[in-house]
């Protein structure tokens, strides 16, 4: 169905066409007419349906025919997202759609100024997108108004009940008027989302436009059993040999997200890592590098899943298999977007066989076993001989420092001793001296022949003793400030010094 044919208004399809879309997609259909009459949805689609454009366009409209204005703190529409990657993204969309209307867009989440987010609602913004823990910090300083919203979105529902926002979430909406709009959007709908949706929205239309928890038929889903201390050589080989245009490889943890971008640096694969570790400015760079093609490849956890929209992205690596089987569609969601085709790669080692078979019992589907390619045992020898000269960052290399002075209580460089306190249980001979750098003791050289020790204050032979001892000083008067007597004065004593001040 063509946008023209779904009532929506001539500013927001000249957005539509300078954008190149005049097309619908299913979930948009079937959602726009809809919510062009106010009525609540509950929306079940797979990330890269088209679910932002779904939900922005007839918000437009709405706010644009309403003529209202937003009230100082306050906001009109708001959409919550999980992750800071997907709120910059639906706000960079809903500025494109808002051209040609004077409708303001803002963006609030962790990792960014929160004086610049009190700037940003001061005067009030239409359209707000954020997250929910920046969010609630701002409503508990009463920089955060919600009693004039019109519009509110919950976007990735399944994801914030993962993240553990529920908590947030019941926060904000105790805050929202009861008159608005309410649209709930998942890509999976267990029964906790449900009834969590039924807390939010009435009367909703739902719209479903696949099947629960199904892949993106695009997608080629193949998997490989390889052991894991031989997935590195694996990940190694498939990127040089592979002809890649994007790839995006997913590991579990964040500290697993930097070793796999430490090794590839090693062997000469450049990639970038992005988690929750990351500074924000780290993550947008890292983003820009890989959406403008500097950098090919980068490894993301599973918190930056669906916060990741890049078009050309023609490779994933399931590097670690996610533990919870509907992070899986997420991740391979991130290629054959837009109507192009994509592959997805997992690697499975011995104890990760249960996650693929809840894998494989939730996508309904056998993924296609690959075996190794040939000649890996001695390739992988040698990509493991080259881990030796793997490059660190610098906040690596100083967290290093600082685990180290935090072991043995000494800066880097330091010669190492006992901690303080310690009892050292090695012979006295053998124990370190604190200033070795002055030789052996006086007493070593005649100690074995059995000569006298001399006494400390001794003169070599040939020479007068000294007088170490320190001389008398004798006692003098200490000089006043206003150079007087002790006792009277204008600057002495204790009635010159008063008259002094």
């Amino acid at each position: 169905m063509q946008f023209n044919q779904l009532g929506l208004s001539e500013t927001v399809l000249a957005a539509l066409a300078a954008k190149g879309y005049s097309e619908a997609t299913p979930i948009q259909a079937k959602a726009i007419p809809s919510l062009l009459e106010g009525r609540d949805l509950l929306g079940i689609a797979q990330t890269g349906t088209g679910k932002t454009a779904a939900f922005m366009l007839p918000s437009i409209d709405r706010l644009v025919a309403s003529g209202k204005r937003a009230q100082p703190r306050g906001c009109r529409m708001l959409v919550l997202a999980p992750t800071r990657e997907l709120a910059s993204q639906i706000a960079d969309q809903a500025r494109h759609y808002a051209k040609g209307t004077r409708l303001t867009v803002a963006t609030i989440f962790g990792g960014t100024s929160i004086h610049k987010n009190k700037t940003d609602l001061a005067k009030g913004v239409d359209i707000l997108v954020a997250t929910p823990g920046r969010l609630v910090d701002l409503m508990d300083q009463c920089y955060a108004i919600l009693m004039g919203l019109e519009i509110f979105v919950l976007d990735e529902a399944d994801q914030m009940m993962d993240l553990g926002f529920i908590h947030a979430l019941k926060r904000i909406v105790r805050e929202l008027p009861a008159k608005r709009q309410s649209l709930f959007f998942s890509a999976t709908m267990p029964k906790t989302i449900r009834e969590l949706a039924g807390q939010f929205i009435k009367e909703p239309v739902e719209v479903k436009v696949t099947p629960e928890a199904t892949t993106a038929e695009r997608v080629e889903q193949r998997v490989t059993f390889v052991q894991q201390a031989e997935k590195q050589a694996l990940l190694t080989m498939m990127l040089k040999e592979i002809e890649i245009d994007r790839a995006l490889v997913f590991t579990r943890t964040k500290h697993g997200a930097d070793r796999v971008v430490r090794l590839l640096a090693g062997n000469g694969v450049a990639a970038n890592a992005i988690h929750g570790n990351k500074s924000q400015p780290q993550r947008e760079r890292a983003l820009g590098e890989f959406r403008a093609g500097k950098v090919k490849i980068l490894v993301a956890t599973d918190i930056a899943a669906r916060g990741i929209d890049v078009s050309g992205v023609s490779h994933v690596f399931n590097f670690e298999l996610p533990n919870v089987a509907d992070q899986y569609v997420h991740r391979i969601g991130r290629t054959a977007r837009a109507g192009n085709d994509g592959v997805a790669i997992s690697f499975c080692a011995d104890d990760e066989r249960p996650y693929l078979r809840d894998i494989e019992r939730l996508i309904r589907q056998k993924l296609a076993v690959v075996p190794l390619p040939e000649g890996f045992v001695a390739a992988a020898e040698r990509i493991k001989t080259s881990r030796v000269n793997v490059p660190q960052s610098r906040d690596q290399q100083n967290g290093a420092r600082g685990r180290e002075m935090q072991r043995d209580g000494r800066r880097p460089g330091q010669p190492q001793r006992g901690r303080p306190g310690q009892r050292d249980d090695r012979p006295r001979s053998d124990q370190p001296r604190r200033h070795d750098e002055r030789g052996p003791r006086p007493e070593a050289a005649g100690a074995a022949a059995g000569e006298p020790r001399p006494r400390r204050f001794d003169a070599p032979q040939g020479e007068q003793p000294r007088n170490y001892a320190r001389p008398k000083r004798k006692w003098q008067p200490r000089p006043t400030q206003g150079g007087g007597q002790r006792q009277g004065g204008q600057g002495g004593g204790r009635q010159g010094g008063n008259r002094g001040r």
